[in-house]
């Protein structure tokens, strides 16, 4: 079992920065690629970022590429999502999630996921 708490979210003007973080309980938190994902009223929930269970490979969605950044610290049980350049665009409920040993980019993308997040909330204001 794995629970996720992301933090981070808040209100930025365009062109600023945010960091969310998500906590994972658990000894096994190495062991599980994380996701995040993003939902706007109104729309369908959206890929943002992956990074696999062993770090070493990281995917992005279109629309966040070169301007996001995935990490993870094991050592903390987090990961992060760095949020450069932010734009109106990228105001939704950001959710992180975990699925077990995952690392292509396929599974990453679509999942399924084993366990999410409640959300947080990043309003980018133009």
């Amino acid at each position: 079992q794995v629970q996720l708490v992301e933090s981070g979210g808040g209100l930025v003007q365009a062109g600023g920065s945010l960091t969310l973080s998500c906590a994972g309980s658990g000894r096994t938190f190495s062991s599980y690629a994380m996701g995040w994902f993003r939902q706007a009223p109104g729309k369908e929930r959206e890929f943002v970022a992956a990074i696999s269970w062993t770090g070493g490979s990281r995917y992005y969605g279109d629309s966040v590429k070169g301007r996001f950044t995935i990490s993870r610290d094991n050592t903390k049980n987090t990961v992060y999502l760095q949020m450069n350049s932010l734009k109106p665009e990228d105001t939704a409920v950001y959710y992180c999630a975990a699925v077990y040993l995952g690392r292509d980019y396929l599974g990453l993308r679509d999942g399924p996921y084993d366990y999410w997040g409640q959300g947080t909330q990043v309003t980018v204001s133009s």
